[in-house]
């Protein structure tokens, strides 16, 4: 009779030490509007710093512009076009600054709401889920701001270099457009999480995804098509290049969601 209650024990223990297992219902709220006031300060706080910085930070956003203004020898100068144009850009981008600042402090607050409830080995997989999606989407920030913009913003321009007509660039539109390009390039990274994601449940297999390659293949031709501001095939190739390249890394983690799914059950007949 011991002997078999002891099995219900050891199975019921890893639940029993989770303290989000003993939580009421009323108790995950009261936890949840704690989190959410405690991100919301996080969030007022960086919108603090990064007015503070903004102005700093706004010669760090041009800087691709006036360059490709540079490149055409052209008056590497931006302009806002109306009177409260440069304030409401300052204002903007601080949020844009405070979001990002407390984006850390967020997903940890997000984390010791969620963690109570999951077991270990759980617990293991979101923290990677939300470690490797912040990565890649600062890769993609990255890959646009010092690889692709460059080219785009200079092939754009030249078209009117050694003109009569000459650019005058807005700084709140060119805002608008780089947060478009670097946001859709963070997302696009994000695919081998989506891919391991999909594996993890079955959705999709590593067969799939190279039995589909043409389509992919399509998908990304017009993604990049319509993505890319420019009607230059080179700077297509550029956009297109890396999400090959994540389609192909997404394929290999799809594999190895898909061998370590296949290997547990193996494991557990073999103990």
């Amino acid at each position: 009779m011991a002997t078999s209650a002891q099995p219900e024990r050891a199975l019921a223990s890893p639940r029993e030490e989770e303290p989000g297992g003993t939580m009421s219902f009323f108790d995950h709220l009261v936890e949840l509007r704690k989190r959410i006031i405690s991100s919301l300060v996080a969030v007022g706080v960086g919108i603090i710093i990064g007015f503070g910085v903004a102005k700093h930070f706004i010669n760090f956003i041009t800087e691709p512009m006036q360059a490709a203004l540079r490149a055409n020898h052209v008056d590497p100068s931006l302009y806002y076009t109306s009177p409260a144009g440069y304030v409401s850009l300052l204002i903007t981008l601080s949020v844009y600054l405070g979001i990002v600042i407390a984006m850390p402090w967020v997903l940890y607050q997000v984390w010791l709401f969620v963690a109570p409830g999951l077991y270990k080995h759980e617990r293991r997989a979101v923290s990677g889920f939300i470690g490797s999606s912040m990565v890649l989407f600062l890769c993609g920030i990255a890959f646009g701001y010092f690889a692709l913009l460059p080219r785009v913003l200079t092939y754009v321009v030249s078209f009117a270099s050694g003109g009569p007509i000459k650019p005058l660039i807005s700084l709140n539109e060119y805002f608008d457009l780089i947060v478009v390009v670097l946001v859709g390039l963070g997302v696009i990274f994000e695919m081998p999480v989506v891919v391991f994601i999909l594996s993890l449940f079955g959705i999709v297999t590593p067969k799939f995804l190279m039995k589909n390659f043409r389509y992919a293949m399509l998908l990304i031709t017009v993604l990049a098509a319509i993505v890319t501001p420019t009607p230059d095939a080179t700077t297509m190739i550029v956009f297109m290049l890396p999400m090959v390249g994540l389609y192909f890394v997404s394929v290999l983690v799809s594999y190895f969601v898909i061998r370590r799914k296949k290997r547990k059950p193996a494991e557990g007949e073999a103990s």
